[in-house]
């Protein structure tokens, strides 16, 4: 395991999660739905001082790549297997995450922009799932000259695997297709996340997504994201299964080795898509009483899933990674982690 130092990559949109518990009313007030996931519009702005103003606030690190990178570190256990680059203020906020991402063995790499604040995510909990409301701030700043400085290039022809959540691409698709191309061209594993409908249902960023799409071998996403996706590309099915073989089926770059889609489905199996064949992988059941906060949990099997990629391990061992790590996070509020993960076992 000691070999795993700087194996892996993230490259996101870091926010400071305002999370607190709503009921219908404000859920209503802001129009949003428990389950979504948005960027934030001028009517949303007074929700984040709401949600600050509530006697259960809490603020957890945030965004989804880097909880997805943190999730991997935790489970790796090698300090600096991880490394993580987005765009932060110069503020409180900023120091919060840069000290729960170290806390937590990840090597960060924040661009800092000292006229901009650090982003948020207003983060509306009601019976276990959430809405999530990101305000990108300083996050939306990111530049590819950051990626491009020799310090941080370093640290992408380390990486062994290189991972962005859908979200990256409202904010640097060039720096999105520098690191793919380069993943492709040195035979290295590139990784994307549909995360959220409006990644695919927006023109613009559904362009960038099919641009960086030859280069990914690994696409994540969950049931509602797969099914927005096809509806874009015009396709008459809602058949999770279906919709990952043709995404998995899309023209690659790099021949040597094929795409593999992976779509979560809640309590539902998770299905993998490869080779022109469905493999479906049940989760772990878990008791309704035990069940505290569903975000994050995405995140959370998309790093477990990438900490037994980067270790070398078949796709069964990196579900089950996955599986355990999200099976964790939803008993715990807030994408956070114990100290040891404890109940994993390394096959």
């Amino acid at each position: 395991m000691s070999g795993l130092v700087k194996c892996l990559l993230g490259m996101g949109n870091p926010l400071l999660d305002i999370m607190a518990d709503v009921d219908q009313a404000i859920l209503d007030k802001y129009e949003i739905k428990l389950a979504d996931q948005i960027l934030a519009e001028d009517k949303h702005q007074p929700l984040f001082k709401e949600l600050a103003a509530k006697s259960d606030v809490q603020y957890v690190a945030g965004g989804a790549t880097q909880n997805s990178i943190r999730a991997a570190q935790w489970l790796l256990q090698v300090p600096g297997a991880t490394s993580y680059f987005g765009c932060v203020g110069d503020d409180e906020y900023a120091e919060k995450l840069r000290k729960a991402a170290q806390d937590g063995g990840v090597n960060v790499q924040y661009h800092v922009d000292t006229s901009t604040p650090t982003g948020t995510c207003a983060t509306a909990v009601m019976g276990g799932e959430r809405s999530l409301v990101a305000n990108l701030a300083a996050a939306n700043n990111y530049k590819v000259d950051h990626v491009k400085q020799p310090e941080n290039w370093a640290l992408v022809e380390a990486a062994r695997v290189i991972y962005s959540a859908g979200f990256f691409i409202t904010v640097s698709p060039e720096s999105i297709l520098l690191v793919a191309k380069h993943c492709a061209a040195n035979n290295k594993v590139y990784c994307m996340n549909l995360s959220a409908p409006f990644i695919s249902q927006v023109p613009p960023f559904k362009k960038t997504l099919m641009d960086a799409m030859p280069y990914v071998d690994f696409l994540f996403g969950n049931e509602t994201e797969a099914r927005a996706f096809a509806e874009t590309e015009g396709w008459a099915t809602e058949d999770v299964a279906e919709i990952a073989l043709k995404v998995s089926a899309f023209p690659k770059e790099n021949g040597s080795r094929p795409r593999i889609v992976v779509f979560t489905q809640g309590k539902d199996p998770t299905i993998v898509a490869s080779f022109g064949k469905i493999a479906q992988y049940p989760v772990i059941p878990l008791a309704k009483e035990k069940l505290v906060d569903t975000n994050g949990a995405g995140d959370a099997f998309v790093g477990g899933f990438l900490s037994q990629i980067v270790a070398g391990k078949e796709i069964p061992e990196a579900v089950r990674a996955g599986n355990f790590a999200a099976n964790v996070v939803i008993q715990r509020s807030g994408a956070t982690f114990p100290e040891k993960p404890d109940g994993f076992t390394w096959l």
